[in-house]
């Protein structure tokens, strides 16, 4: 039932996004950003339902915290359904939440907190003052919007697509890409911060309260992280700060749900959550360029933060960094950024024909080192780094035996895809072999289907594997 739901609000929304496409009206009232919020909520609700229905030991601790065992009543469903501080734009959250928020228990106190450090309320209203951040909230909102509409009509992405463009030389060009991709980027954050003001405002934006100073968190419906995104030194944190909620859902509702109980998320629940992240934003082209660019990007950032990064790190102190790191975190700093404009540009013009005509306006520069780096990855190049880094390690800590240290991982410590972006590439190719050839020694096994067709199957195996070993070495 919860696939079937999923499919059907998903279907929905697809039928309306098709429709927007083709229709291309500005002047039509949009609804979908609206469903795509309400697609989160009602496939999450599928799955909270679906999970109080199993034994406690078949969940995980997130999936037992937000199971439902018995249906709410209407008037709690519509109210959740068409929450209005997050109705148009989000954030979205699940039903416990909500009936936490609704019953007050969300605001409880534990007892480990001193009474003097319990957050003040007004007479007998139990959710705590919330008008100051909410407050706060809304001024950084309403600035954000302001440098949109200061900034818009300079920088938009009709700049990018002009004849006039290619006057400029390509320094200018890039900047002006820089520029249009920060300023589409204002808009998202303002809004996102008015909706967050709102959910504070009501109270569902409370995350309860530090025992030991008595601090209030109110970052329960954060969606985006604006500093984090302009400060990012790695496309990791660049995308694990956007769109915070999507992410979460695709998580917990998509890629630990395709995968099987009692198995490791594998090469199908990458697949699942890349598709289902690029169907919910919509079928323009410029979509999947950009979600198929960034995979590889991550995949080339990954393997400059395993083998170069530790090279600008103490090795006897992963943590600290040498003299020279603020050199290697600038220029981490200036390339995503400069990447991340690239790979963004065709998510803003969308149609395939400007995400070219822009790409080659400044020389597909993110493509070619892209390119660059994983060649260079694939050739001998990584063994010397690797040698170099296992040679400073070993003689900083000698007798110790090497392994991989924790600053040369992600920094998430997981290989959970971000918005549907793969994590690491050649992984996901190794995992898909290595998927087709237990399938094909099962059916083997069981003698399902034509030997000659099963051995040639296994054939074919056999040579990508050959050309994957070819490809290392």
């Amino acid at each position: 039932m919860p696939w079937l739901g999923f499919i059907f609000v998903m279907g929905h929304l697809s039928i309306n996004q098709l429709s927007r496409q083709f229709r291309d009206d500005p002047s039509v009232v949009d609804i979908t950003g609206a469903q795509m919020v309400l697609v989160m909520k009602l496939s999450a609700f599928c799955w909270n339902v679906a999970d109080g229905t199993l034994p406690h030991d078949q969940l995980s601790d997130f999936q037992r915290d937000r199971m439902l065992t018995e249906l709410p009543s209407l008037l709690d469903y519509v109210g959740y359904v068409l929450f209005f501080p997050s109705l148009l734009i989000g954030p979205a959250f699940d039903f416990v939440e909500y009936r936490r928020y609704i019953d007050c228990s969300m605001f409880d106190v534990p007892s480990t907190v001193d009474p003097s450090k319990k957050p003040p309320t007004r007479k007998k209203r139990r959710i705590p003052r919330s008008a100051t951040p909410a407050i706060w909230t809304m001024v950084k909102g309403l600035a954000w919007i302001f440098a949109f509409l200061q900034l818009g009509s300079s920088f938009n992405p009709s700049t990018l697509t002009a004849e006039s463009f290619m006057n400029y030389n390509l320094f200018t060009r890039v900047l002006i890409l820089y520029m249009v991709g920060f300023t589409g980027r204002t808009k998202y954050y303002g809004v996102w911060s008015m909706t967050e003001g709102a959910c504070i405002l009501a109270g569902l934006g409370y995350n309860g309260v530090d025992p030991k100073t008595g601090r209030i968190s109110w970052d329960r419906v954060t969606n985006i992280n604006p500093i984090g995104v302009e400060t990012a030194q790695n496309c990791r944190a660049y995308l694990g700060n956007w769109n915070m909620n999507t992410n979460s859902w695709l998580r917990n509702y998509i890629y630990l749900r395709v995968t099987p109980l009692g198995k490791k998320p594998g090469f199908r629940a990458s697949i699942a959550t890349f598709t289902t992240s690029a169907f919910w934003h919509g079928f323009y082209p410029g979509y999947y360029l950009s979600f198929v660019l960034a995979s590889f990007v991550q995949t080339s950032a990954k393997n400059f933060r395993r083998y170069l990064r530790p090279l600008f790190l103490d090795p006897a102190n992963d943590k600290k960094g040498t003299p020279n790191k603020k050199y290697y975190d600038f220029i981490s700093w200036v390339i995503t950024q400069l990447t991340f404009s690239f790979v963004t540009a065709p998510f803003m013009v969308l149609s395939l024909k400007s995400s070219l005509q822009v790409w080659s306006s400044v020389y597909f520069y993110a493509v070619v080192w892209v390119i660059a780096s994983m060649a260079f990855f694939a050739s001998p190049g990584r063994t010397v780094l690797k040698s170099k880094v296992d040679a400073r390690i070993k003689k900083a800590r000698p007798g110790e035996k090497l392994v991989r240290i924790a600053s040369t991982d992600s920094i998430t410590g997981g290989r959970l895809p971000v918005l549907g972006v793969a994590d690491d590439l050649q992984k996901e190719v190794d995992e898909a072999v290595q998927e087709i050839r237990a399938e094909v020694e099962e059916l083997r096994t069981k003698g399902i289907g034509p030997a000659d067709i099963s051995d040639r199957m296994r054939n074919m195996v056999d040579q990508v594997d050959e050309l994957r070993l070819r490809k290392e070495r």
